[in-house]
């Protein structure tokens, strides 16, 4: 099915190639002259463009010049006129006409142009979205590792809520690998064949996660020279991931829900809805209810996102996962000829309990396989918090960067009254580099949100 507008003075005429494509199953709309037309065009876009060559006003060669003028998105144009001539029909040609037919026109003929000029379009917008995405990925998705009954559970309800159109909420810690699982759901979704697009809202300023999500038109704002496609328009027909949903402003909150529930919104600075078939995932290392009551995301908003719900536990609830995602990061990061782990070093990665999850193991082996001598991994080639097994209550990590093995022994063996002065000072600390932005606190301090709001209760540190 394709969206066209049949411009012609004729009004007859117009209805007839109306109610034909209409059965062949397009939709259509039609105008009387150019200028009538132009105004639909800037309001909605469409495929194709079946426009007469003669009309009052603005007439087709007009209306064609116009459209190619401004090369936004425009149809695929298809002139029509009962006065062919081979000049016309270069000069239309010249300014980006798809094809020329003269009157009298058989329906069949019609149809069969239409049909390919449609497909010309879907190509062009397709190959726009695939740029998109490959620019978006810069390498392959490895698989998720499931040995333990949690991560098997986690599996069961992606394969269960995969085939559905339901939109899903990913939560888990920063580093769990909540990409992954989000990607998996469209893998084995009926929307594999289209677009995966993701986008980190934690990562732009708010100006431009608005721009970037919605897209804008030219001259929105300043440096804004062309039209630009938003993401949740190159997701159309797929999946648009946003992970650290709960950073998002407010106030594009509600543009977000209302895109979500009518499946339409107008880019920054334009007045054409447009219209997507979007399927949603979201993640969050934050406690979805806690940002709900804190008035820092919208009710209606987590309703509308959090259909069907997936946790990811982190590492230290599985163990069973630690040894075998170690062996498949190693393959990633360990060159052509990977290292090998050492019984003592599968020992002490297991014992450890990864506050930065998956992201730190990752690190911490590619770390590891730059030291390694021989091709093996050594305890020599760990980090030290690994090997002193340094762990504050409840999980809570510090910042070890720049330390040396000595200072870190030193905090492991200070009191329990001193291990809470560092503690409540390392907080202190990472909340001023993020200017008291929790989120972000909680991911430079390996920790789970839930955990960062319990030590800011405990530490008094709730308001600035």
């Amino acid at each position: 099915m394709a969206k066209l507008l049949v411009v012609d003075d004729e009004r007859n005429l117009r209805l007839v190639i109306q109610k034909e494509m209409t059965r062949k199953g397009h939709e259509v709309e039609t105008a009387a002259d150019g200028h009538a037309a132009w105004e639909i065009l800037e309001s909605r876009d469409f495929d194709v463009l079946l426009c007469d060559i003669n009309m009052p006003r603005l007439d087709g060669m007009g209306l064609l010049r116009r459209i190619r003028e401004k090369g936004q998105n425009p149809p695929e144009v298809i002139m029509l006129t009962g006065q062919g001539s081979i000049e016309t029909a270069i000069e239309s040609m010249k300014l980006g006409a798809y094809d020329y037919l003269t009157k009298p026109y058989r329906i069949a003929e019609l149809a069969a142009l239409v049909a390919q000029a449609a497909e010309k379009k879907q190509l062009k917008l397709d190959n726009t979205r695939l740029r998109a995405q490959i620019a978006r990925s810069t390498r392959s998705t490895p698989d998720i590792i499931s040995e333990s009954p949690q991560m098997k559970e986690v599996l069961r309800l992606v394969h269960r809520v995969a085939p559905s159109e339901t939109s899903v909420l990913i939560t888990g810690e920063s580093g769990t690998g909540k990409e992954l699982v989000a990607q998996a759901i469209h893998r084995f979704s009926p929307r594999a064949g289209k677009a995966f697009i993701d986008l980190n809202c934690a990562a732009l300023q708010d100006t431009l996660l608005e721009s970037e999500l919605f897209g804008h038109e030219a001259g929105a704002f300043s440096g804004a020279r062309t039209r630009k496609l938003g993401l949740l328009e190159l997701a159309d027909g797929g999946t648009l991931f946003l992970d650290e949903i709960m950073e998002m402003p407010h106030q594009l909150q509600s543009k977000l829900l209302r895109a979500l529930e009518t499946g339409t919104f107008f880019r920054v600075g334009g007045v054409k809805k447009v219209e997507v078939d979007v399927r949603l995932i979201a993640a969050t290392n934050r406690d979805p209810s806690l940002a709900v009551a804190e008035n820092t995301f919208r009710a209606d908003l987590l309703y509308r996102i959090n259909s069907f719900s997936i946790h990811i536990p982190p590492l230290r609830e599985r163990r069973e996962d630690i040894e075998p995602v170690a062996h498949h990061l190693l393959k990633q990061v360990g060159g052509a000829e990977p290292p090998e782990l050492t019984p003592p070093v599968i020992e002490a990665i297991t014992a450890y309990s990864w506050p930065g999850n998956v992201r730190q193991l990752r690190n911490c082996l590619e770390r590891a396989s730059l030291l390694a001598d021989n091709g093996r991994i050594t305890i020599k080639e760990l980090p030290p918090e690994v090997l002193h097994k340094i762990e504050l209550p409840s999980n809570v990590s510090v910042s070890y960067n720049g330390a040396s093995s000595a200072s870190i022994g030193a905090f492991h063996n200070t009191g329990s009254t001193n291990l809470r002065d560092v503690e409540r000072q390392q907080i202190i600390s990472a909340l001023e580099r993020t200017g008291w932005h929790r989120g972000k606190t909680a991911e430079l301090l390996g920790i789970s949100p839930s955990t960062l709001y319990r030590r800011l209760r405990e530490y008094d540190l709730e308001t600035r």
